[in-house]
Formats: structure tokens, C-alpha cells, sequence
């Protein structure tokens, strides 16, 4: 391991359940836990507030100037990411089935990978980090030492994603879930920027039909054998 970064990647579509993983694997590892579509979806909100046109990178890099951007660690390994932009918490309003789509849609600009991609990687200098995304493995921590790509069909992933938000009191429609699920598959997937695809050194789970207690043991399992433990 000794060219490679003490770094953990956990990459995916979204509802492969990628950060209740990360945040378990990061409390059974002592790492911290790096949430990279928070930033994103962060960012998202910001341009959208001020009517940012995404078609004009000169006015994003402008506008992200004025941005500060926050992230506290997760209280316990069942909370998310505290995420605040100008000392404001906004780790609720970003995290609803409309940000998750203008996060798409952000990401695929590339004065803003730029400018999250370098953040991400001041984060993982010291190393010791569980980074949780669509490209942490490909792009952004290239020599990380264990590598993951989660996965599960769109259908099971569109049903969590309505449990999810119906836990927070949020109304979903399974339907509406679905459609948005594969329009953000098809968007992340085919960007020309760092699109979502499964680093060649992953592995990939298909997190489909099992727990996410046995998807967890399996990554500790495989870090553990990389380990020589």
C-alpha cells in the first residue's frame, strides 16, 4: 500500500444506500466521512437562488467566489452530513428529489468539478477517509486504496428513496421517484465530465437483495484481506 492513498471509495448510483454504508464503514474504521454529492447538490442550491444560467461557466466561477462552503461531521452513523454555505445550514433543503436533479446537472460543469474536485481532495490529503460519490474512485482519488462500486436496480432504489423522504414527512410518488431515478442514471452516466462509472480496480456490490449490514461486512471483509488481516 505504500503508492497507495489510505483512502476508502464508495462510489454509485443514488438509492444504492452509499451513505448509510460510508457513514458505517467510516464509524468501523475510525475514518472520516467525505459526502461529495452533499457539496454538489450545496452548490446547486447556491446557483439556483441567484439564478445562475449554467450554460455560463464565467458566471458560476463568479458567483462561487462569494461561496463558503461547510461541511460538519454526521453525529452519529445513522445522521447525514451537516452542510452549511455562508454560515447558513442548509443539510435539509438539499436533500430533496429536486436538488438531487439540479446536483446532476451541476456536476456536469466543469468549472464546478474543478472547483469541488480540488476542495475534495484538500480533504483527503491527510488520508484516512471515506469518500462517498459518483467519481471519488475515478477522478477525484485515483490512488485510493480500496475502491467500491455499489449498485441495485433502478426499481429497488426508487423504493428506498421514497422511504427515505417519507421518514422525513416528505410526500413521493414511487412513480415519480422512478423516473427521476433513471433520468439522473442516464444523465450522470453519459456526461462527458467525470461520468459515473465503476473504477477498473472497484468492486462492484449489487446491493439489489441484501442488507446493508452484509454490504458493509463485505467491504470491512475486503479491506481487512487487502490489509493481509
Amino acid at each position: 500500500m505504500s503508492e497507495k492513498e489510505n483512502i476508502i471509495t464508495i462510489d454509485g448510483p443514488a438509492g444504492v444506500g452509499k451513505s448509510t454504508v460510508s457513514r458505517r464503514v467510516a464509524a468501523a474504521t475510525g475514518f472520516a466521512y467525505l459526502d461529495t454529492g452533499a457539496m454538489y447538490r450545496a452548490v446547486g442550491l447556491y446557483l439556483k437562488r441567484h439564478a445562475i444560467d449554467l450554460d455560463n461557466p464565467k458566471e458560476i466561477a463568479y458567483i462561487l467566489k462569494t461561496l463558503r462552503l461547510e461541511l460538519v461531521p454526521a453525529v452519529n452513523e445513522h445522521s447525514d452530513v451537516g452542510v452549511f454555505i455562508n454560515g447558513e445550514d442548509v443539510s435539509d433543503p438539499i436533500r430533496t428529489p429536486e436538488m438531487a436533479m439540479i446536483a446532476s446537472r451541476v456536476s456536469a460543469v466543469p468549472v464546478v468539478r474543478d472547483i469541488l474536485t480540488e476542495i475534495q481532495r484538500g480533504y483527503g490529503k491527510k488520508g484516512k477517509i471515506v469518500a462517498e460519490g459518483r467519481d471519488t474512485g475515478t477522478v477525484v482519488f485515483p490512488d485510493a486504496a480500496y475502491k467500491f462500486f455499489l449498485d441495485a436496480k433502478p426499481e429497488e432504489r426508487a423504493r428506498r428513496r421514497v422511504e427515505q423522504l417519507q421518514k422525513k414527512g416528505i410526500a413521493a410518488s414511487l412513480q415519480q421517484i422512478l423516473e427521476l431515478t433513471l433520468e439522473r442514471d442516464k444523465n450522470d452516466r453519459s456526461r462527458s465530465v467525470a461520468p459515473l462509472k465503476q473504477a477498473d480496480d472497484a468492486l462492484l456490490i449489487d446491493t439489489t437483495t441484501i442488507t446493508l449490514e452484509a454490504v458493509v461486512l463485505r467491504i470491512l471483509g475486503e479491506i481487512a484481506k487487502k490489509d493481509g488481516r
